[in-house]
């Protein structure tokens, strides 16, 4: 499977993989379907290609759990242990997660390298992908249908490279909001930014 298509897949497996899954629809008395149990319609948000970023950095060689520093993980309030390991539905990407105590929620970094992040805006992505910028940098803020605790931004760091960043509600007693959630991302996506660029 080309890299292209296996990106703009990543997110509708994950509805998989998260066990989110769509009631079966039901049957009448009279044998029609009832259409109210149909699952969600899924779209993609048709937008121009994404303006262009301040420079390049290049993820590369980029250590994923090193990004974040310990004062910036402390800001965040994400208090355990980063733990690195390789994602494969984004090409093999090296990928870092880290889980908060504090507030149960989860950070995912991962460092695509053989995608640009305008392959969210593919019609084979099939998700909401809403323009923002993060530290200068444009990014797509990306929802799924049906998956609604959890929210990614994926920046434009690179020519045929992107950050992406999850940010996840890992089991609150009180459900995060989307809305929350996004915001969580874009916090995270500007403290990995920063990190990055005083790295280069």
């Amino acid at each position: 499977m080309r890299p292209r298509r296996l990106i703009a897949l990543a997110l509708p497996a994950l509805m998989l993989v998260g066990g989110c899954t769509f009631a079966p629809r039901t049957t009448k008395a009279d044998g029609q379907h009832d259409a109210s149990e149909q699952p969600p319609a899924v779209t993609t948000t048709t937008m121009a290609p994404l303006p262009p970023r301040p420079r390049e950095i290049r993820l590369d060689g980029v250590d994923p759990c090193g990004i974040l520093t310990a004062p910036q993980r402390v800001q965040l309030s994400l208090d355990n242990p980063p733990n690195e390991y390789v994602e494969t539905s984004f090409g093999d990407a090296r990928a870092c997660t880290i889980r908060s105590t504090i507030s149960g929620n989860v950070v995912r970094l991962a460092l695509v390298t053989v995608q640009g992040a305008n392959v969210w805006l593919d019609e084979n992505a099939q998700v909401e992908a809403k323009l923002v910028m993060v530290s200068g940098f444009p990014a797509l803020q990306v929802r799924t249908p049906g998956l609604d605790q959890v929210c990614n931004l994926e920046v434009d760091v690179a020519e045929g490279q992107f950050l992406d960043v999850m940010f996840r509600d890992g089991g609150n007693a009180t459900k995060a909001t989307q809305d929350a959630l996004c915001q969580g991302a874009q916090r995270a996506a500007e403290a990995a930014l920063s990190s990055l660029l005083e790295g280069r």
